[in-house]
């Protein structure tokens, strides 16, 4: 939805007219990846322009820590904006034994793909709960598989990370009674004194079928970043479609994570400096911005 928001082909109509208000000459193509440290690694290495990446993988990669303390700081990243909130979901059967994340010890449970946020971060949930892989019986499944395994019973449990409802687990619970499992404050605290800043986030009771009571669990930010190389010219533009009333208009009738995507949320959970086009932008809508790091928020 955002590669055709942003997208204005040379033969489309005016947006005045009811054709797209992208970019002019501008084709987005979107591309399905294992997730935000492979985005991350894509962006910095000019294999992709974009990318949306959860906002503590951003800042690992901005400071050359975490999963990137290897190939040190990955300096050109900049945001465009923040997207929408996630929160991580432990998702187990209903009619299984799997009440708390100690329950996790030797179960089948899949932790995300290998290049994803939701891997990094399931390790460090673990590790802040005492647990380490080696004490389950672990995969590293994509959301769509992991769902129907749990479904047909060959898979105990995954962790998934993304905006709330997830597809995967709205489709799951719709035909297989699942369980959410919460991460308590102990586990929040560790995670942060020891891996960083990481919000408390709650998924709503009914969010789910079948689902009816709040899950506390670790909150997120997706992020959309691009290299500090792009054209400052072409990401004001694609800033300016990005917030455009007719782009708005688009995410409302999607799915409620199109209805988080809002201007006066663009500057939460940023980790690493806006980009100088987004800046432009920003500074045009009269919103508080200054160079060189992450904005105040606006009012």
């Amino acid at each position: 939805m955002l590669a055709s928001a942003i997208s204005k082909p040379a033969d489309s109509l005016p947006c005045e007219e009811g054709g797209s208000c992208g970019v002019p000459g501008l084709v987005a193509v979107a591309q399905a990846t294992q997730g935000s440290v492979e985005n991350l690694r894509m962006v910095a290495s000019d294999q992709i322009e974009s990318g949306i990446a959860q906002s503590d993988v951003v800042s690992w990669a901005f400071a050359g820590t975490g999963v990137f303390a290897d190939e040190g700081p990955i300096k050109k990243l900049r945001a465009i904006a923040s997207l929408f909130p996630e929160s991580l979901h432990v998702v187990v059967r209903a009619d299984g034994p799997i009440q708390t994340l100690a329950d996790l010890k030797g179960r089948r449970i899949s932790l995300g793909q290998t290049g994803s946020g939701t891997l990094v971060d399931a390790r460090i949930v673990l590790a802040a709960s005492g647990l380490t892989e080696q004490d389950l019986s672990v995969e590293y499944l994509r959301s769509g598989t992991a769902a129907a395994d749990l479904s047909d019973g060959s898979l105990e449990g995954f962790f998934l990370i993304g905006g709330v409802p997830i597809p995967a687990v709205r489709a799951l619970a719709a035909t297989t009674p699942i369980r959410l499992i919460p991460i308590p404050d102990d586990v929040l605290s560790k995670m942060q004194e020891k891996y960083g800043a990481y919000d408390r986030s709650v998924i709503p009771a009914d969010t789910y079928p079948g689902v009816d009571t709040a899950t506390s669990t670790v909150g997120f930010h997706a992020l959309w970043i691009v290299s500090a190389d792009a054209s400052d010219d072409l990401i004001f533009a694609i800033t300016k479609a990005l917030w455009n009333e007719a782009t708005q208009r688009l995410l409302d009738t999607h799915d409620p994570i199109g209805k988080d995507v809002r201007l006066e949320h663009a500057f939460d959970g940023l980790s690493v400096p806006l980009h100088p086009g987004a800046v432009r932008f920003y500074r045009q809508a009269g919103l508080p911005v200054e160079d060189g790091g992450p904005p105040g928020k606006p009012d």
